[in-house]
């Protein structure tokens, strides 16, 4: 199984969904991301992180609000975003990184 880091690390971008099961926008989300990541399936890798059950990543990437959106290129973090986004803006930025 591959780790966290191997993921980010890839030569595809990875979006990361940090998220929490009490927070009502991640709820809201939730559909939209996965709606993402089928749209752009074998172009970028989708990840979706607890921040409960992750607190040590959530931590070393200074996860402050939930839901948190980072696209990681080659391990960079290129692009964060808290609160929530539309998909087409999303859709948006994940394409910038192709």
């Amino acid at each position: 199984m591959e780790t966290f880091q191997q993921i980010i690390n890839g030569e595809k971008p990875v979006l990361v969904d940090f998220y929490a099961t009490w927070c009502g926008p991640c709820k809201t989300m939730s559909p939209i991301v996965e709606s993402v990541g089928k749209e752009m399936s074998g172009q970028v890798r989708v990840l979706k992180i607890d921040v409960d059950k992750n607190q040590a990543v959530a931590a070393q990437f200074q996860i402050q609000a939930v839901p948190t959106f980072i696209i990681f290129k080659k391990g960079q973090i290129v692009w964060k975003k808290s609160g929530g986004i539309d998909k087409f803006s999303l859709l948006q930025q994940l394409k910038s990184f192709l």
